[in-house]
C-alpha cells in the first residue's frame, strides 16, 4: 500500500514539508486507540535469533533507523512500532539552530536518491532531554552529536562534551557525528590529530560516569584506503567502541539525473541507492583490514532485503535505514529481519 497508494502522494509535495506532516500523521494514527497495536501486528517481527549483542548491549534486532529521520527525539516510541531493532536520534547540537538555508531537501528519484544540506538543523541539547525523558523503553536509542555551525574551531570540543555530558543517562550509545558533509569547517573534523583529542576528551568525559556508554564514529564513504587505514589505527589506539560506514557522499559521478538538475540542486550530501556500493566497500575493507577487531553499523543505500544482507556480509554487525525508509516504506524493515531469519 506503501509504494502504490502513499509514496506516489507523498512524493508530490517538498520533501521536507512532507517529512513534517508524516511526523504528524505517524503521532495522530498512534494516538488513535487501536493503531499502534495494528502498526506492531503489521511491521514487528520478534524472535530471540533476530537479538544481537553489540557494544555489549543487547538489540533486539539488527535493523536500526539512522540519525537525521528524528532529530529531536519526538517520534522515536511510535517509529519503535514498525518494528526496528534501535533508533538513532539527533544529530543534536548544544543550541538550537535552523540550519542552511531553504530548499535543501532533493529527492532522486530516478537514482532512489535524495541530496540534503540541512545542517544539523535541530531544536537543540535541551528539547532533546525533554523529549527523551518520555522514552517507554521500548528499544535501544543512540543519540548522535555534533557541533554548532557558529562554534569556532577552539570550542569543537566543548560542544561534543556538553551534548555527550547532558544525554548520558537518556541514551544507551554515542555517534561522534563528524563526517556530515553540510557543516563548516568540515575538514579539521577530518583531521586525524583533531580526532584522537576529540575521542580522547570524550572517553575521559564518560569514564566519570557509573556505568560508561559505548562511542561510535561516523565516517565518510569518500575515503580512500590510506584514509581508511587511518581510522583503522584511530579505532585501535583510543579503544573506540566501534564506527558507522556510512554517511552521505558528496560524490555525484553515476547519477542518472540529469548535469542541469544536479547543478539546480547544488551541494548536499547524497544518499540512497547511489552509495550503496561505495559504504558496502568501505565496510568490507574496515572488516577485512582490521579482523573484525571493532564492530561496524553499515548504512548506505538499502533498499531491500537483500542490500541489508549484503552489508551483514561485508561486515557490518548491525544496519540501518533512511533513505530506504522514505522510499520503501515501514514493511522494508520486517523484510529485511524475515530474510535474516531464513538464513
Amino acid at each position: 500500500m506503501y509504494k502504490t497508494l502513499l509514496r506516489p502522494i507523498f512524493f508530490s509535495f517538498d520533501p521536507e514539508k512532507i517529512h513534517h506532516f508524516t511526523f504528524w500523521l505517524i503521532k495522530f494514527t498512534s494516538k488513535i486507540p487501536g493503531f499502534s497495536a495494528l502498526f506492531r501486528s503489521l511491521y514487528v517481527l520478534e524472535d530471540k535469533k533476530l537479538e544481537r549483542n553489540v557494544f555489549g548491549l543487547t538489540f533486539k534486532n539488527p535493523v536500526g533507523l539512522a540519525a537525521g529521520f528524528d532529530k529531536n527525539a519526538v517520534l522515536y516510541n511510535e517509529l519503535a512500532n514498525f518494528g526496528f531493532g534501535f533508533i538513532e536520534i539527533g544529530t543534536v547540537t548544544p543550541k538550537g539552530q535552523s540550519g542552511n538555508p531553504k530548499k535543501r531537501l532533493f529527492r532522486l528519484k530516478d537514482d532512489q536518491g535524495i541530496i540534503n544540506r540541512m545542517g544539523f538543523n535541530n531544536d537543540g541539547l535541551q528539547a532533546a532531554i525533554s523529549q527523551l525523558k518520555k522514552n517507554k523503553g521500548k528499544l535501544i536509542i543512540g543519540g548522535n552529536i555534533g557541533k554548532n555551525t557558529a562554534t569556532s574551531p577552539e570550542g569543537y570540543t566543548d560542544d561534543y562534551l556538553e551534548c555527550f555530558k547532558a544525554l548520558h543517562p537518556y541514551v544507551d550509545y554515542f555517534v561522534l557525528n563528524v563526517s556530515c558533509p553540510n557543516v563548516g569547517s568540515h575538514a579539521k573534523l577530518n583531521d586525524k590529530d583533531y580526532l584522537e583529542e576529540l575521542i580522547g576528551a570524550v572517553q575521559k568525559a564518560n569514564n566519570q560516569f557509573e556505568k560508561q556508554k559505548p562511542i561510535v564514529l561516523k565516517i565518510a564513504p569518500d575515503l580512500n584506503q590510506g584514509q581508511l587505514d587511518e581510522i583503522i589505527e584511530l579505532v585501535t589506539a583510543t579503544k573506540l567502541d566501534g564506527v558507522i560506514a556510512s554517511n552521505t557522499s558528496t560524490d555525484r559521478s553515476g547519477l542518472k539525473a540529469s548535469e542541469e538538475l544536479l547543478n539546480q540542486i547544488g551541494n548536499g550530501g547524497l544518499s540512497g541507492q547511489p552509495i550503496k556500493s561505495k559504504s558496502t566497500q568501505v565496510i568490507k575493507y574496515l572488516a577485512e583490514k582490521s579482523n573484525k577487531t571493532f564492530p561496524i553499523i553499515g548504512v548506505g543505500g538499502i533498499h531491500s532485503a537483500a542490500d541489508a544482507l549484503e552489508k551483514l556480509d561485508a561486515g557490518a554487525d548491525l544496519v540501518q535505514i533512511y533513505t530506504g525508509f522514505i522510499y520503501e516504506g515501514p514493511g522494508l524493515i520486517k523484510q529485511i529481519n524475515r530474510a535474516i531469519l531464513k538464513r
